[in-house]
């Protein structure tokens, strides 16, 4: 079982640091979560919401830091964490942009990154990086073909119904393929997952509702004939965290990766993370390591 740290809520200059204490206490990698902006008209409903008026579980002022940054900064202070996204809004941004962003991560962390994308659901994401809401399913597909074709090095394009890239060199470029992962769990998501991706990442969810999707994943692959292919199936358990809850996952469920979040319970961590402070990050690292002592030295 790969442990997967979750940094979605938390104070952004504490990251790197948070990081760095994962990857000495041998956590597998750690995800970024992403958004662009939160726009005072909001009309997009969050498909996750609680509220009956379809708002967001986070206040307007919590911060989202750009990935790419963020992933580059916790890869200069670590030396084994694998670093991803959960989820990133690739198609809310230009195929170039995100081709460059990504193998330059790559390049610099040594090969340590995957992307982690996602089809979003905020259209005034989109419509504000002047790109199609309406089609963005189809083309994140596309742009997934794309992306690796773009990484390959020397003379590369890409011609498709969506995107039209001439040939060109784009440098640095990824030493090795970058894995591609797919969130969601709608139908959509998991078919994307099947087809394109090199894995899945689920939310949490208790535990019979996590084995209903992964299910409904396998199916896909196998329609898809990949169900002996590599791929990577990562979700998160509301159950209280133990050692027979991940083994059980993985021997029942397929499951090869988890979300965890050590500090969970910590009352200051997400309202740091709404106001932006800078808090001393040193608060988390009893949690961290407690946590690898006690579940992910002993689930390996």
């Amino acid at each position: 079982m790969k442990f997967w740290i979750s940094t979605a809520f938390m104070s952004s200059p504490e990251l790197p640091k948070v990081a760095q204490m994962a990857d000495q206490a041998g956590y597998h990698g750690a995800f970024i979560s992403d958004h662009l902006i939160y726009p005072k008209d909001l009309r997009s409903p969050y498909p996750y919401s609680p509220h009956p008026d379809g708002r967001p579980i986070w206040e307007p002022e919590t911060s989202w830091p750009d990935s790419w940054v963020l992933i580059g900064a916790m890869a200069a202070v670590t030396e084994r964490l694998m670093l991803s996204n959960s989820i990133y809004i690739a198609g809310a941004r230009p195929l170039l942009t995100v081709a460059k962003q990504v193998a330059t991560a790559s390049v610099l962390s040594g090969g340590r990154v995957a992307l982690g994308a996602g089809a979003g659901w905020m259209r005034e994401e989109f419509e504000l990086m002047g790109q199609s809401f309406d089609d963005r399913g189809p083309r994140l597909n596309e742009m997934m073909e794309a992306l690796r074709e773009l990484w390959k090095g020397g003379w590369v394009e890409w011609h498709g119904k969506h995107y039209e890239i001439p040939a060109l060199m784009m440098e640095p470029h990824p030493a090795e393929p970058i894995p591609i992962y797919c969130g969601g769990h709608t139908d959509a998501a998991l078919k994307r997952a099947a087809r394109y991706g090199d894995g899945w990442i689920g939310n949490a969810y208790p535990w019979d509702e996590a084995a209903g999707h992964v299910a409904r994943l396998q199916g896909y692959l196998r329609e898809y004939g990949r169900e002996n292919d590599p791929f990577e199936i990562i979700v998160g358990f509301y159950e209280l965290p133990t050692v027979d809850l991940y083994k059980r996952a993985e021997g029942e469920l397929g499951v090869t990766g988890t979300m965890c979040m050590p500090w969970a319970g910590m009352s200051d961590v997400s309202s740091g993370a709404h106001a932006g402070l800078l808090q001393s990050a040193e608060r988390y690292r009893e949690p961290i390591e407690r946590f690898a002592e006690q579940i992910v030295d002993k689930t390996r």
